[in-house]
C-alpha cells in the first residue's frame, strides 16, 4: 500500500459543492498524496438515491468501521459527517482512532434538524461528537468557529477558498442592451432567490434586467420564471458563465442557519471580477464590505442597490469588480491560506 500524507472522509464525491471546496480542491491545489473515503461517491445522499444502491450502502458502512478499527498512519480529515445514517458514533470512533484527527465543517450543523423523530440520524449530534473527538477543528467562518470553541480548544477558522486562476476575469464593465445578474448555487438554495423576487421583477420592468441561474435541474421560481435564463452547472462551464453577467447576487434570509454560510457564491463572483450584491448575513457581511459591494436589506434597498449599480459609470463598476477580485486573491484564495491549512491538517512544510 502506498504511503499517503492524508486520508479524507466525506459523504459526497468530488462533484458535490462542500466536499469539492473544503477537501478535494485543497488536495489538488497542494498536490497532496491522499486516500479518499467517500460514502457512495455521489452528489446527494438522499434516501431516494441511497435506497437504489443497497450494496454500495452496506459496503460504505463496512469501510467506515474498518477505518475506525484500522486507522491510517497519517492525518485524517473528516468533512461534515462520515455517514448520513449517523448521530456521531462512527465519526467519533474514526477521529479518536486516527493518528491525528481533523474535523472540518462549513455550515451551521449545530442547528440542523434530525432526519427522523427522536433524534435519529442527527447532524447536530454528529457535529458535537465530532468537534469533541477531533484533535483539530476547522470552521468555515468566524461564527462557526465561535460555536465550535465552546467544546474544543483547538479550533481554527479557514474560509471556503477559490482558485482565482480558474476564473476568466470580466473584460468589460459596460452594460449591454440587456442588463444581466447571475446567481450560482444548488437547487436546495434556489429558494433564497424568492426573497428578492419583487425587486428583481420590478427591475426587469424598469431596466430590462434578466437573471442567469447556474444550477442543476429545472426547478420553478414562481414569478421569477419569466425573467430567468437557466444554465446547467458543469465544472467546465460555470466560470465562463460568470463573465457574461454584469454583477453577481447572493440573497439570504437572516437566521441561525444562514449565519453559518461561508459567502462562497460571492467569492466566485469576485474571482471573475464581478461587482457583487448580497445580504449582509454571516460571512457575506465582511466580504461585501471589503469588496466594496452592496449589502441591501429588504425589497427597497435591493432595488436601489441594483439600480445604482446599473446607473453608475463603467469605470465605477470596473473598480468594484477589481476590488472584489483583489479581496478574493488576498483573503479567500488557496494560496493565501495554504500554510494555515497545512498546519491544521499536519502535512508537509507549513512554516
Amino acid at each position: 500500500m502506498p504511503d499517503y500524507q492524508l486520508t479524507t472522509v466525506t459523504t459526497y464525491g468530488r462533484r458535490a459543492g462542500s466536499a469539492r471546496v473544503r477537501v478535494f480542491d485543497w488536495i489538488d491545489w497542494l498536490g497532496v498524496s491522499a486516500r479518499s473515503e467517500t460514502y457512495v461517491d455521489g452528489v446527494s445522499n438522499s434516501a431516494s438515491q441511497l435506497i437504489r444502491a443497497p450494496l454500495k450502502l452496506a459496503l460504505a458502512e463496512m469501510r467506515l468501521r474498518r477505518l475506525a478499527s484500522s486507522p491510517p498512519a497519517c492525518s485524517l480529515l473528516l468533512s461534515r459527517q462520515a455517514s448520513p445514517f449517523s448521530s456521531g458514533s462512527i465519526e467519533e470512533r474514526v477521529l479518536r482512532a486516527s493518528q491525528y484527527g481533523v474535523y472540518d465543517f462549513d455550515d451551521a450543523l449545530m442547528y440542523a434538524p434530525s432526519s427522523l423523530p427522536g433524534g435519529w440520524w442527527s447532524k447536530s449530534k454528529t457535529w458535537r461528537r465530532s468537534v469533541r473527538a477531533a484533535d483539530q477543528v476547522i470552521a468555515g467562518n468566524s461564527i462557526l468557529a465561535s460555536e465550535a470553541s465552546e467544546m474544543s480548544n483547538n479550533v481554527v477558522m479557514i474560509p471556503s477558498c477559490v482558485d482565482p486562476g480558474k476564473y476568466q476575469q470580466k473584460g468589460t464593465w459596460e452594460i449591454g442592451e440587456v442588463p444581466r445578474a447571475v446567481w450560482m448555487g444548488s437547487p436546495s438554495t434556489e429558494r433564497y432567490l424568492e426573497i428578492i423576487a419583487a425587486p428583481l421583477v420590478r427591475l426587469n420592468r424598469t431596466h430590462g434586467l434578466r437573471l442567469t441561474v447556474v444550477s442543476a435541474g429545472n426547478g420553478r421560481l414562481g414569478v421569477l420564471d419569466p425573467i430567468v435564463d437557466r444554465v446547467e452547472w458543469t465544472p467546465e462551464r460555470y466560470a465562463e458563465e460568470l463573465g457574461r453577467a454584469d454583477f453577481g447576487i447572493m440573497p439570504l434570509e437572516d437566521s441561525a442557519w444562514t449565519r453559518g454560510k461561508c459567502a462562497y457564491k460571492l467569492l466566485q463572483y469576485g474571482a471573475a471580477a464581478l461587482p457583487v450584491v448580497g445580504s449582509p448575513v454571516g460571512a457575506n457581511e465582511n466580504f461585501l464590505a471589503d469588496a466594496h459591494g452592496f449589502a441591501p436589506i429588504g425589497d427597497d434597498e435591493w432595488f436601489e442597490a441594483i439600480e445604482e449599480l446599473l446607473s453608475e459609470s463603467s469605470a465605477s463598476r470596473e473598480a468594484r469588480g477589481k476590488r472584489a477580485r483583489e479581496t478574493v486573491v488576498k483573503g479567500y484564495s488557496y494560496h493565501a491560506w495554504s500554510s494555515v491549512w497545512k498546519r491544521a491538517v499536519q502535512i508537509g512544510d507549513y512554516r
